[in-house]
């Protein structure tokens, strides 16, 4: 058995949670919100992000960080991108030499390009950290749904650690090194989802989805090649497995708030209307950044950031991407 903090009480934080404790683990879970602990002691269950999934009564909840992170075996980070570097500065202090931070949030910081693993490693370098990614909805996670993740980890007896602490029956873990990959893959699908929302806002079919998906996993896999990652990675579960899931499900918050920019809200109207943190919306600039720093083409990323940043009409950003230059498929493929 594991002694686990759970950083974040967001509906991801709190499935794993839930898995988590099911897996044998004792479990504390910390909100920096005093009404969101006070209603998971309560009513254990979080009504608003995961209703209907009940929390265990021997699960503790608590706003004292240092009491969350202090001699737990595994901290858990699930706080939406935005705070991770916030959060990570205020648990340096108790975090042990070598204790394992696993980061499951999705997100690139836009000012400094960094990674959230890469921010939890500067904000905490004596932190062992890992990440969790994968398609992977918290609302499926937390009813015992099937689903297949990946952790990444720059040393391979941490991954394999993190592997039998979250798998089970219902929760198949596979391991990886390409810890850059896995991370670049999670945060620019969110990006790419937010096309196939507004794509749907505007009321396009099946053919545009394929389109986007197919379309989008070449510039995730265009990008993150260039700045290190693995093509395989991209092809995997936390490439095309995550793109799929997010840009198809109406559990994901960046399709649904696409599907209100398509429908003519403002970026900040269809946050609001969703109610949690729309990660795309994070990582859409930071994407561009990068792609100019790398000198990669994201035409579909970038018709996306005219669309929340420059009030770019979201029928007239699909039309520039059907009649921009014409292409080849694959550049690598010779005629013969």
């Amino acid at each position: 058995m594991a002694n686990i903090g759970i950083i974040g009480a967001g509906s991801w934080g709190i499935a794993l949670a839930v898995l988590l404790h099911k897996n044998g683990h004792k479990i504390t879970v910390w909100s920096i919100l005093q009404d969101e602990i006070a209603m998971l002691e309560k009513e254990h269950e979080h009504k608003d992000k995961l209703p209907g999934v009940k929390l265990p009564k021997d699960m503790v909840f608590t706003t004292d960080l240092e009491g969350a992170v202090k001699g737990k075996d595994v901290l858990v980070m699930a706080v939406p991108s935005p705070f991770t570097r916030s959060t990570a500065h205020s648990m340096g202090e108790y975090v042990d030499e070598g204790q394992i931070i696993v980061n499951v949030a999705k997100g690139i910081e836009e000012k400094s390009l960094s990674t959230l693993s890469q921010i939890i490693e500067e904000e905490i370098p004596k932190a062992k950290v890992a990440v969790l990614s994968g398609p992977s909805h918290a609302e499926e996670v937390g009813q015992g749904i099937p689903t297949t993740i990946v952790v990444g980890a720059k040393e391979k007896e941490t991954a394999e650690y993190l592997q039998n602490i979250f798998m089970n029956e219902v929760f198949r873990v596979y391991i990886s090194p390409d810890v850059l990959g896995i991370e670049l893959g999670a945060a620019l699908k969110n990006v790419v989802a937010l096309a196939a929302g507004i794509a749907d806002g505007l009321g396009y079919g099946d053919n545009t989805k394929a389109a986007l998906i197919t379309r989008g996993i070449t510039e995730i896999a265009r990008l993150g090649t260039a700045m290190g990652g693995r093509f395989e990675t991209f092809c995997g579960l936390t490439g095309i497995g995550d793109l799929i899931v997010t840009c198809a499900s109406m559990h994901s918050r960046n399709r649904r708030a696409g599907i209100l920019i398509g429908k003519g809200y403002t970026m900040e109207e269809a946050m609001k209307e969703v109610k949690m943190v729309v990660e795309g919306v994070y990582s859409a600039k930071a994407a561009m950044a990068l792609a100019q720093k790398y000198q990669v083409e994201i035409p579909i990323i970038e018709q996306v950031n005219a669309v929340l940043f420059e009030e770019k009409e979201a029928g007239a950003a699909v039309k520039e991407l059907m009649i921009r230059d014409k292409k080849l498929e694959n550049s690598d493929i010779p005629w013969g």
